[in-house]
């Protein structure tokens, strides 16, 4: 049988209208082109729903006049209008004198094509009545490792926890008895952020995402103990309402991290030691906290990824999410103690339903409360555990944080793969509401990830490379000297694609380091590398001073030979257009622009076409009366 060459583009109104994610009720056109030596017997779009649904077919019919500029091809369109949130796919079948056609996409470039295995396109749906917290579109995010971002006031020794007195030492790596404790503290605190708040506000920060707060053994606090107190290394309950009215004061919210899916076996719920009085879950069959977790008849228990510290929370129990979500749980105790939102740790492994009552309890304490997912992949098709997660059908997550794209932009900024960076944040704006775009964590590094700087000019280490191993690899000049000049890149893409930009504290002072623990040194307060510095504040000055960075369109000019150029745009006449350039290849390449563009960073005015040299970085503004 012979094939036909139909067109379509699912990101072009011309074919699809709208283009991307949907409110549910919303009429959907699909276009699909055919060639006019073609005779069409019938065409139609199919579309299938993730809930196991039977197949719809929407009849396609044709265009006329035909809505093309050329004679060659022939217009068919249908309309949908599909009213359940949720996931939809679909694709287009054809009967014609040739035979029978089924038309899909190409995984690469998203065109149309006839495949051996079909591949439909996405389209997300979401709750018509949405509303999106947008005090945090347009700014910038700001992650703390608490207690190794600045220490103020008296020191703070409990038993079992090292007190370093060398800040900016090598966190502790080594085993003992088999097992990482976690337990040296360099003294960092909410007071020390209250008195760097002056530092954030004038960098450009309008919400800090914090790491953990609540009491546990370790210093990075993932293995909870108390969820309903501040650990006191880190301070007390009036010292958060303090940092929170103190940073409010300075238009800076702040953001907790919610660990809920796991606990610490040192807790007040499970309680392996005894440290709390001995009714934890570990203690009785009959213990209040018992239903929390999922014990075996051989007295184990199920843990996160097997690590037994960390006893994995039964998010089915009614109890335990009503302590977590209900109207005196933790994350309303929380929003009303001054924090503005919460990330949720490790989402994937939440029941939906845990998800969705997060959510409603978030939503119900603050109505503008941002409730963020940590998910590494596409989040708007996730599955995990056999349950597709629909974050995005407005009952579940805001946001998430945006792994896929930081993986992209290092990819772009170390290898030049222009191609990738670009089809990775077309997909983005395909997938995810504008909702979850204009919040969208934009993360370089994070504390689970290598130090962006070392990931873009540091070595590249076997990936069995051992702690001690890593612990003696440090960049050489000619690497830090690199890596400086790849993170101006890496930062100005980040501070000028869609959604929010988030600095893990210390990037924009050239901290390096790489996985866990040496990522999570203490803040080089008085050593900081001052040319960055300036180039994040210069850069985020920049997005700040320019509306279109809020919720502005994207749209890929130009992305091949290691130049990568997108523009973000208004519907607003009165907002400049920003068209982003950075050639990371090794030749010039020939940018086509159109009009006159002035180049925000040097001044210099671009008219029409100009070549853009290796490493040479542009950030032209088109004004709106040119």
């Amino acid at each position: 049988m012979n094939s036909i060459q139909a067109v379509f583009d699912s990101r072009d109104k011309r074919y699809k209208n709208p283009v991307g994610a949907v409110r549910s009720g919303s009429r959907i056109s699909l276009s699909l082109l055919i060639p006019s030596t073609v005779q069409v017997v019938k065409a139609s779009a199919v579309v299938s729903d993730d809930r196991g649904g039977p197949q719809v077919h929407y009849l396609m019919v044709e265009e006329k006049p035909p809505v093309t500029a050329t004679s060659d091809y022939r217009v068919y369109t249908a309309f949908m209008t599909l009213h359940e949130r949720g996931l939809y796919w679909y694709h287009f079948e054809v009967q014609t004198d040739l035979g029978f056609h089924v038309i899909s996409r190409q995984k690469t470039d998203n065109t149309a094509a006839e495949l051996d295995d079909l591949v439909p396109w996405q389209q997300t749906v979401y709750d018509m009545q949405y509303e999106e917290p947008e005090w945090i579109n347009g700014g910038v995010y700001y992650q703390i490792f608490v207690d190794r971002f600045y220490h103020t006031g008296k020191d703070v020794e409990l038993p079992g926890k090292k007190l370093r007195s060398d800040w900016g030492g090598c966190p502790e790596w080594q085993p003992v008895n088999g097992r990482i404790l976690n337990n040296d503290f360099f003294g960092g605190n909410l007071r020390g952020i209250m008195e760097k708040l002056p530092y954030l506000d004038e960098l450009g920060v309008t919400c800090l995402y914090l790491s953990p707060i609540f009491e546990a053994p370790s210093n990075h606090k993932y293995d909870t103990g108390d969820y309903f107190k501040v650990d006191p290394m880190f301070g007390t309950e009036e010292d958060f309402k303090a940092l929170c009215k103190a940073a409010e004061a300075r238009n800076i919210r702040i953001i907790l991290d919610g660990v809920f899916a796991h606990t610490g076996a040192d807790s007040r719920y499970f309680d392996r030691y005894g440290n709390y009085g001995g009714v934890g879950a570990w203690n009785s069959p009959n213990s209040t906290f018992r239903n929390w977790y999922r014990f075996h008849d051989d007295g184990t228990y199920d843990a996160w990824w097997g690590i037994d510290t960390l006893p994995q929370t039964n998010m089915n129990s009614s109890s335990y999410m009503d302590f977590i979500a209900g109207e005196d749980g933790v994350v309303r105790h929380w929003l009303r103690a001054g924090a503005s939102g919460w990330r949720l740790d490790v989402v994937d492994e939440y029941p939906s339903n845990a998800v969705r009552k997060v959510l409603r309890a978030a939503k119900t304490e603050k109505k503008d409360a941002l409730v963020i997912g940590e998910v590494w992949e596409d989040a708007s098709n996730k599955i995990a555990y056999q349950e597709r997660k629909n974050y995005f059908d407005g009952s579940r997550l805001d946001t998430v944080m945006n792994y896929p794209m930081k993986d992209a932009i290092i990819a772009f900024v170390r290898n030049g793969d222009a191609p990738r960076v670009a089809y990775q944040m077309e997909e983005i704006m395909e997938h995810y509401p504008s909702f979850a775009t204009h919040s969208l964590m934009n993360i370089l590094g994070t504390h689970d990830s290598v130090r962006i700087l070392t990931a873009l000019a540091g070595q590249i280490p076997d990936p069995d490379a051992t702690r001690e191993e890593l612990s003696h690899i440090s960049m050489s000049p000619q690497e830090l000297e690199t890596g400086i000049r790849r993170l101006k890149i890496a930062v100005l893409l980040q501070m000028t694609l869609p959604g929010v930009p988030c600095i893990y504290y210390g990037d924009e002072a050239g901290m390096e380091g790489y996985k866990d623990p040496f990522n999570r040194r203490c803040y080089p307060w008085g050593h900081e590398r001052k040319e960055l510095q300036d180039w994040y504040r210069r850069i985020i000055r920049i997005r700040r001073e320019h509306p279109v960075y809020k919720t502005g369109h994207y749209r890929t000019v130009s992305a091949h030979d290691g130049l990568y150029a997108f523009e973000r745009y208004s519907d607003n006449r009165k907002d400049s257009s920003v068209m982003t350039v950075a050639n990371c290849g090794n030749k010039g390449v020939r940018l086509r622009i159109h009009g006159e563009w002035k180049d925000i960073l040097s001044g210099k005015v671009f008219v029409n076409n100009t070549t853009v040299i290796p490493g040479e970085t542009l950030l032209l503004e088109h004004s709106p009366c040119s």
